[in-house]
């Protein structure tokens, strides 16, 4: 995927590839700016002015689905859904929050506007709206963040979908709703046996909810596996980096740990190992080659690193 113009397209993410089983739910990490969202607007067809896709495909129950062209969006109605991070800017304030979820069913399934308006309590239901029917005619402003985050998520399996995309879906939640919500989504998933990618910078809420764990920087997957053995034994120094710089409440005597430096624009991405000039790990080497995306070889087929020395980071 690349962005900007002419000879000045850069690659914004590359190398990506993440998999989630039926009912599964993959986790996605990384600082700002390492990709995550953009991989997921790709996926839904939904790319901002100047970023393309320039190859690659998405795999859905076996049937290869287009990135490009004008069927690729109309494949995806109805089989991907995404819940975006802000709900009170993705919900049209002029309209009540039943109609924003029963246009989906509407255009999407191609059900009467009858049929639809019933879904769409249905719906709310199904998302632990409380009062349903009352809901249906508030609009979003007369609702709290947590309710209209429900909203979203009603929106988002209104199409049936098969795998749904979560942006950071309680960011701008407090902790007690957040965690609602986190149990709603773990419901639905294992309920209706959706699959959930779940994009966040919160490890504690990726732990929570993520049966797997994919880690970036720089547009790539850096590290990969079920997110238990990531997060207790990461295998690339970034994750480990990432793990260090949350306060420990157990252990208030060990300080948080900062990684030092900034991640790189794309216009200046570092040789060989992007990672290597905030690393502690790196050597010379580093700097000359890419490491490339390995698998540990530990019996997992999903556990990888896209580092050169995993050895050294598993050791501490």
């Amino acid at each position: 995927m690349s962005v900007g113009r002419g000879e000045r397209r850069l690659l914004a993410v590359r190398d990506v590839s993440l998999k989630v089983a039926a009912g599964g739910s993959l986790g996605v990490v990384g600082e700002s700016g390492s990709g995550k969202s953009l991989t997921l607007r790709a996926l839904m067809g939904l790319l901002p002015p100047g970023v393309r896709v320039d190859h690659g495909t998405v795999e859905l129950a076996g049937e290869q689905l287009p990135f490009t062209g004008d069927a690729a969006r109309r494949l995806r109605r109805g089989r991907l859904a995404m819940v975006f991070q802000d709900p009170l800017s993705s919900l049209d304030p002029v309209y009540t929050v039943g109609a924003q979820v029963a246009e989906v069913p509407r255009r999407v399934l191609g059900a009467s506007a009858s049929a639809s308006r019933i879904r769409a309590v249905e719906l709310l239901r199904m998302v632990g709206m409380p009062d349903p029917e009352q809901r249906a005619h508030a609009f979003p402003h007369q609702l709290s963040g947590g309710m209209r985050q429900r909203v979203l998520i009603a929106m988002a399996l209104a199409s049936e979908p098969k795998v749904l995309l979560c942006d950071e879906p309680t960011t701008a939640l407090d902790v007690t709703v957040q965690a609602q919500v986190l149990e709603l989504l773990d419901d639905l998933r294992r309920r209706l046996g959706v699959a959930v990618v779940f994009v966040s910078h919160d490890l504690a809420v990726v732990r929570q909810v993520a049966d797997d764990l994919a880690v970036m920087y720089t547009g790539r997957v850096i590290e990969t596996g079920p997110t238990k053995e990531v997060l207790e034994r990461p295998a690339h120094p970034y994750t480990l980096g990432l793990l260090e710089a949350v306060v420990d409440l157990d252990d208030m005597g060990q300080p948080p740990r900062a990684i030092p430096g900034a991640l790189p624009d794309l216009a200046h991405v570092p040789s060989g190992c992007p990672f290597h000039p905030r690393c502690r790990f790196a050597t010379d080497d580093c700097a000359l080659s890419d490491p490339g995306f390995r698998y540990l070889g530990d019996g997992d087929a999903d556990r990888g690193t896209a580092c050169k020395y995993p050895e050294r980071v598993m050791a501490g």
